[in-house]
């Protein structure tokens, strides 16, 4: 009997009015041929029909939270591990509302004897869309953006690829950890609010001496585009340009690095005229200022057990 099999998992899911999505990704929990032993949803104060679509599946041993307010992707994945691990699970599977597991995903991650893993997302045609980093670039100050290289772009095609491949960066999509982790780390930070707080947790897992790998035959499928890097004249905007920073100043390896923000959110503004105008130009001069609040790597607490 592998180690897997014996281990209990628990699933933790975020979701904020997207119950119709939400609703295929119960329906693939509850088809795995591997069955978690619990899902925690946590319910950011949705204001569509999420809660009539959690009331009604009994199918699933479901541990529901609905907050009073919204706290983000960042904030209710925070709190979702925090009851997991609070619970006792082994291994805590950390999943969005807009993925759908095929129906062995949970069952060949938990064959896996790691510590992190990943699924390897592919969109609804099949295509290979795994944007994890293969390589996360925080010692090159002319690297505009810090992952240089990805599993799709590496390999194109989930049939390319190798059964393993390491990972530098992850999504909160399909990412597992075993408790150890949480011990070690602490929690995913919840100042993130959205964007990045994945990237942050990964980081942190790496630096304590984790490795993280994708796994080749854990397949999940993507309902949405990615387009909201587009955004950045917009209020998602503000997080995604002070997060990033916030990377930068965390986990940069050298000064210039570390100074990089400072050259970005300069020459946003320097363009702003002919490009995202006042709004994104106000986003990066608000998020330079709100990240150096927090550049300090959070204190994983007292130990957890």
């Amino acid at each position: 009997m592998s180690a897997g099999s014996r281990e209990s998992v628990a699933v933790v899911i975020v979701t904020f009015n997207r119950a119709a999505l939400l609703v295929g990704m119960l329906d693939a929990l509850a088809a795995q041929t591997r069955r978690p032993d619990a899902v925690y949803v946590v319910d950011n104060a949705s204001t569509d029909h999420t809660r009539a679509v959690l009331d009604a599946r009994t199918d699933l041993p479901l541990h529901v939270t609905t907050t009073p307010e919204n706290l983000g992707g960042a904030g209710g994945f925070h709190l979702g591990v925090s009851q997991a691990h609070e619970a006792g699970f082994d291994r805590i599977w950390l999943v969005d509302d807009d993925v759908v597991p095929a129906p062995d995903c949970l069952e060949v991650l938990m064959a896996q004897d790691e510590a992190c893993l990943l699924s390897v997302r592919e969109d609804r045609a099949g295509h290979l869309v795994e944007k994890a980093a293969t390589h996360f670039d925080l010692r090159n100050p002319l690297a505009i953006k810090p992952k240089t290289r990805t599993v799709e772009t590496d390999w194109g095609t989930r049939a390319a690829m190798p059964e393993r491949v390491e990972i530098q960066n992850v999504a909160f999509e399909g990412f597992m950890v075993r408790r150890e982790v949480v011990d070690t780390i602490g929690l995913p930070d919840p100042s993130f609010f959205i964007f990045y707080d994945d990237v942050d947790f990964a980081l942190r897992s790496r630096r304590a001496g984790f490795r993280i790998w994708g796994v080749r035959d854990a397949v999940l499928v993507r309902q949405l585009d990615f387009d909201q890097q587009h955004d950045l004249a917009g209020w998602k905007g503000f997080y995604m340009f002070r997060n990033l920073f916030v990377v930068h100043f965390r986990y940069g390896e050298n000064r210039l690095v570390r100074l990089k923000p400072y050259l970005i959110a300069a020459a946003v503004v320097a363009l702003s005229p002919i490009r995202g105008g006042r709004a994104e130009a106000g986003n990066v001069i608000r998020a330079i200022t709100s990240a150096r609040s927090m550049r300090r790597v959070p204190d994983p607490g007292p130990p957890r057990r």
